[in-house]
This record gives structure tokens, C-alpha cells and sequence, in this order.
């Protein structure tokens, strides 16, 4: 991908999104044809490809979705279902009708089955049943991978799909109802302790495993493929390392300087119980995170403190 080569980032508000714009304009990118949602709602398929007709990108990063923890999965299933799939399906479909040399596909590490063998190589895709409570996410997630393998078998495009696992970052979502667990214990802890309060209750046992990469390196990772990585097989993107959510919530604590106790409440739900990726592949590739989960939440924390984003 040339430094001129004409880039569409698909939801370049968003965490996933600016965190591959600020890569890419570090690395020398400059020819950026960028759309908020409100000026471009890619569920409107005319829209969608009056858009493409008209900018013509020869490169694309889709990273628009409508995203969230384990409570918004489970509460919008219909929306999670309804508008991941339009926008994939118009981003896709229309990267094809106008030529785009590579589009970048950004799954999720929730494709894969619910007891999946661990560390989830990419074979196991479609090997066993979904975790219940993000099964809508997961099946469109599925089917724009799937997309992505059709268009390349019957047209000859590069359409690649990236899986990451659990993300967090600069520009993250920390609304408590709609957050992923990484974020919405940060501000809950933290606002525990701004309010002196002695108790901070979190969903589920603890017990669960999550895995957790740093956007920034997503973007890393996303950059590395776009420009080195051409087959129509899934490939997952993480850091292989992975802890309790108990773990996450000491360490977070730990960050914050909160004094107070945790107490996990078992009659909400977990959620998966353990999701760590195989990252054996990419890392043949010679690719590798570089943020350590510790300096990245500080980094995150620091962020986040100065934007003042607590609502009391």
C-alpha cells in the first residue's frame, strides 16, 4: 500500500477506527477519505454506494460496528444482528462493485464456539455452539467473514479477515450499561474510589479468563496484514496471554488506588469462560504486541482521568 494510496477507515471515530488512523498517519498515510455517521450511515445501501461511486477508495478498513459488553449483547440482539450485518454487507458488497484493491475485515474473537479448545485456533470456527448471550454479534461477524471468502472465490478479491480479541484503548466506551468488562471496571473502581465508597460490585464469579490486547497494536496489526497478508483464511490478532477476570479487576484496583473491597455478585451472568486466542500464526509472520497489559492501563487510566469522562 503506497503512502498516496487512497484510504477509507470505516468508523474512524470509534476505538478500532482512530487507532488505525493515528497508525496509519504515523506511518506516512495521507490520502484519507473519512465519514462520521452522521454524514454517512453505511446501513443505507444508496448511500453506501453513492459513496463509493463518487470517493473511489482503493483501500478499506472496515472497522464500523455496532459494539458492546455482555449486557448491551444480550439486551439489542435485534440491533446487534440487524445493523452489523447492513453495514458489512453494503461495505462489502460495494469495495467490490467499485474495484477496491484490499479491504481489512475486523471480526471478533466471540465467532468462535463457547467451549472451544484453548488457546481457539482459527479452525475452530463453526465446530460447536455460540456463547448464548452475543450469539447476534457473533453470526454477523461470521457472515461478513464468510462474505469476505465468497466475493474472494467467485470474483478474485483481497478481502481479509482479522479476528482480535478483547480490546481496549484510547476512545473507548464507558457508558456502565453498554461497556466491555475492561472498561466499565475501570470507571466503576474508579469511581468508587472518588466517592469514598468502601464496596464495588462486579458481574459474575471472577473465575472467567479474558484476554486482553491494546488497540494500538490492533492498528499495528492491521497495517502489518494490509500489507503482508493476502489469503482468504481468518487470522486471529492478541497477545496469547491471558487472566481472570478477579486478576484484571486486583490489577485494575492496583492502577486506580482504590482501598476498597471487590465483591463479585454469581447471580450475573459470566459469559464465556475461557477465550484465548492462538496467535501462532500471525506470530510466524513475525508479528508481535508490543503494550504489556499493565503500562497499557496505566496509559488508558491517565486518558481517562484527564478527559473527566465520570458521570456522578
Amino acid at each position: 500500500m503506497h503512502l498516496d494510496a487512497k484510504i477509507y477507515v470505516a468508523g474512524h471515530q470509534g476505538m478500532v477506527g482512530s487507532a488505525i488512523l493515528r497508525k496509519l498517519q504515523n506511518a506516512g498515510y495521507y490520502n484519507f477519505v473519512l465519514h462520521t455517521s452522521a454524514e454517512l450511515d453505511l446501513r443505507e445501501q444508496s448511500a453506501v454506494q453513492q459513496f463509493f461511486e463518487i470517493e473511489e477508495p482503493q483501500y478499506v478498513f472496515l472497522a464500523a460496528a455496532k459494539v458492546g459488553g455482555i449486557h448491551a449483547n444480550n439486551t439489542y440482539r435485534a440491533e446487534f444482528i440487524y445493523d452489523n450485518l447492513v453495514i458489512q454487507n453494503n461495505v462489502i458488497h460495494q469495495s467490490f462493485k467499485t474495484g477496491v484493491r484490499k479491504l481489512v475485515f475486523l471480526g471478533s474473537s466471540c465467532i468462535y464456539p463457547k467451549y472451544a479448545q484453548q488457546p481457539i485456533k482459527e479452525e475452530a470456527l463453526l465446530t460447536g455452539p455460540l456463547e448464548p448471550t452475543n450469539e447476534p454479534y457473533a453470526i454477523a461477524k461470521i457472515a461478513g467473514i464468510k462474505m469476505c471468502q465468497a466475493y474472494n472465490a467467485q470474483y478474485g478479491s483481497n478481502f481479509i479477515s482479522l479476528m482480535p480479541t478483547n480490546l481496549y484503548g484510547p476512545n473507548d466506551n464507558y457508558d456502565l450499561e453498554n461497556a466491555h468488562v475492561l472498561p466499565a471496571l475501570m470507571r466503576k473502581i474508579h469511581e468508587a474510589k472518588v466517592k469514598g465508597e468502601e464496596e464495588v460490585e462486579i458481574w459474575g464469579t471472577g473465575k472467567v479468563r479474558r484476554e486482553f490486547l491494546h488497540v494500538d497494536d490492533l492498528a499495528d496489526a492491521c497495517l502489518f496484514l494490509m500489507n503482508s497478508y493476502d489469503k482468504p483464511d481468518i487470522i486471529n490478532v492478541g497477545t496469547g496471554k491471558d487472566l481472570s477476570i478477579y486478576e484484571l479487576a486486583m490489577l485494575l484496583k492496583s492502577v486506580i488506588g482504590y482501598k476498597g473491597r471487590l465483591r463479585f455478585n454469581s447471580s450475573k451472568p459470566d459469559g464465556t469462560p475461557r477465550k484465548l486466542l492462538n496467535t501462532s500464526l500471525i506470530n510466524q509472520m513475525g508479528w508481535y504486541p508490543k503494550i504489556e497489559l499493565r503500562e497499557g492501563i496505566q496509559k488508558v487510566y491517565g486518558e481517562y482521568e484527564k478527559k473527566h469522562l465520570q458521570i456522578y
